[in-house]
């Protein structure tokens, strides 16, 4: 191909390689140049103009394409037809992605004048959307590399799309004493949304207690049912291939083909087999809506593709997920250049209207000092850095009796509708440099200091603890610490709750600090229960 300034008298047959002006017309690059054409960029003044001639060896950029295209194709990919060089091809159906990889890098080490892109391996697409291009490069390609790069693709096409097939899935939760129902059928929510959108549904779901034997029975109904796969969500997440959920299908006859995975949220999760059976241990955060682990191997099983062990480590590129729209990314906002001590700020919830105390018993006496002074005070003697409390009833008496300590207060107009306004107005009050807030409840006098500095020790989102809640023989209760990427989602709740929902929802992130006594689980409502913690010892 000749390439270079050519003479408008002589330029007939070549190809404009840049963009000419004359008078109102405007002749854009890749134009074939027509006698019309010279005779106009004559008329207009223009003698000369860069542009390419193709030899007798030379494939124009179109047909090149065209030609690559067509064999790129394979199973369920469509080939659009070729402009300025470059061939898009399209997903006919919803599906997964197919590449052979080392023969893509092939194709385009054949010739510089010749590249095909595609969408990354497995990628999850849907029809009409564009999954490859092909781009001939310099107006033309050498007739023997797009000889050469057929020859390559003569056997089968490098790409194809693996269309999703419906499955018919069981849904097997476990609980432990004190799961409620409303929460399981949360989960199965979000299970249902994660199976429908890959064209498969729940159609068998039990709910059994969290131990072997329950759970084995359950796996056995499963299978006699004829689901594929079989989906377990555990009250408490596998920790160990001895755990409750990989014991239970090695008793029923299954094996676990491997436990965890290196996608970030996923990394609990377990695949096995049971009675021909694909069986999913899942993560915990199969319970939010988000993209992750769970995901990745559900789009596989719906595509019939393999999920073993292979296919689970091979995930490990790419498998830390990015911060999208969807899916928010579990680590600091805003890491430092050098590693430093969390911000974290503390919010007291002191507005409520003490109902069932019959007078506010935040002002209740508890060793000498109002009840809601102990807490405050819990938090001040800490590393926490600002305690803001939020007021409400009797604002006025609530706040006097904190005089003396350095807070801020943040009164509450809405508390009559209950505990999520409190919260809402605590978070609105932090500044926006911290990295998490710490809540605490006003009626807690017992939450000790060492407790508070406890719970910061152990919150690190760079290594999963992004919400680190106050346990007490396995119970969890108060205060909790919340990373920062978690505000807005607390900050939209609505009604006489706080944000114990988000516990399970977000139950991957989840660090429970146990605490070497009752504090995180007593709250008084009562004059029973205050005269019962005032005579204790």
């Amino acid at each position: 191909m000749e390439f270079g300034p050519i003479p408008v008298s002589a330029s007939e047959g070549s190809i404009l390689a840049h963009g000419v002006r004359t008078g109102s017309r405007v002749f854009k690059k890749g134009r074939l140049l027509s006698a019309a054409d010279v005779a106009a960029l004559l008329d207009g003044g223009i003698s000369e103009v860069i542009a390419a001639r193709l030899g007798v060896d030379d494939i124009g950029e179109d047909e090149a394409a065209s030609r690559l295209a067509e064999r790129l194709a394979g199973r369920n990919v469509r080939k659009g037809a070729a402009f300025t060089g470059r061939a898009n091809l399209y997903a006919k159906t919803s599906g997964l992605v197919l590449v052979d990889a080392e023969r893509v890098s092939a194709l385009n080490r054949i010739d510089e004048a010749i590249t095909f892109a595609t969408l990354r391996p497995l990628e999850r697409v849907s029809p009409g959307l564009l999954v490859a291009t092909v781009k001939i490069i310099p107006f033309a390609a050498p007739k023997v590399a797009l000889e050469a790069a057929e020859r390559l693709l003569a056997d089968c096409p490098p790409l194809s799309i693996a269309p999703f097939a419906p499955r018919n899935a069981a849904l097997i939760s476990t609980k432990l004493p004190g799961t409620k129902d409303v929460l399981l059928d949360k989960n199965r929510q979000s299970i249902d949304a994660r199976l429908n959108s890959i064209a498969s549904s729940v159609t068998f779901e039990t709910r059994v207690s969290h131990n072997l034997q329950a759970l084995t029975s359950a796996l056995h109904e499963a299978a006699a049912r004829g689901c594929d796969p079989i989906l377990v969500l555990g009250a408490s997440a596998i920790t160990d291939r001895r755990d409750v959920i990989p014991a239970a299908i090695v008793a029923a006859g299954g094996s676990v083909d491997h436990f965890g995975m290196p996608v970030d949220p996923g990394n609990l999760l377990l695949v096995g087999r049971f009675g021909g059976a694909h069986v999913i241990g899942l993560p915990g955060c199969a319970r939010s809506p988000r993209l992750n682990g769970v995901d990745f191997v559900l789009w596989r099983l719906a595509a019939e593709l393999p999920v073993g062990r292979d296919e689970i480590t091979a995930m490990a590129v790419g498998g830390l997920l990015a911060e999208i729209p969807t899916r928010p990314q579990p680590r600091d906002e805003a890491p430092s250049v050098v590693p430093r001590a969390p911000k974290i700020a503390g919010i007291v919830l002191a507005a409520g209207r003490s109902s069932r105390m019959g007078s506010n018993k935040l002002l209740a006496d508890i060793r000498g000092e109002p009840m809601v002074r102990h807490t405050v005070k819990a938090a001040l003697n800490s590393s926490v850095g600002r305690v803001v409390v939020v007021t409400g009833n009797e604002s006025d008496r609530v706040t006097n009796a904190l005089r003396g300590l350095h807070v801020q207060i943040a009164e509450n107009a809405e508390f009559a509708r209950g505990l999520s306004t409190s919260l809402r107005c605590g978070l609105q009050a932090l500044p926006d440099d911290v990295d998490g807030a710490l809540v605490l409840l006003g009626d807690m006098p017992s939450i000790s200091t060492a407790l508070v500095e406890k719970l910061i020790a152990a919150f690190n989102p760079g290594e999963g603890r992004a919400i680190c809640v106050a346990t007490r023989d396995g119970k969890q209760g108060n205060p909790v610490l919340w990373a920062r990427r978690f505000f807005p989602d607390l900050i939209s709740i609505e009604g006489d709750v706080g944000g114990r929902n988000l516990l399970g929802i977000y139950g991957e992130l989840v660090c429970e600090v146990e605490a070497e006594t009752d504090a995180p689980l007593i709250d008084i409502d009562t004059p029973e229960a205050l005269a019962a913690y005032l005579a204790e010892p």
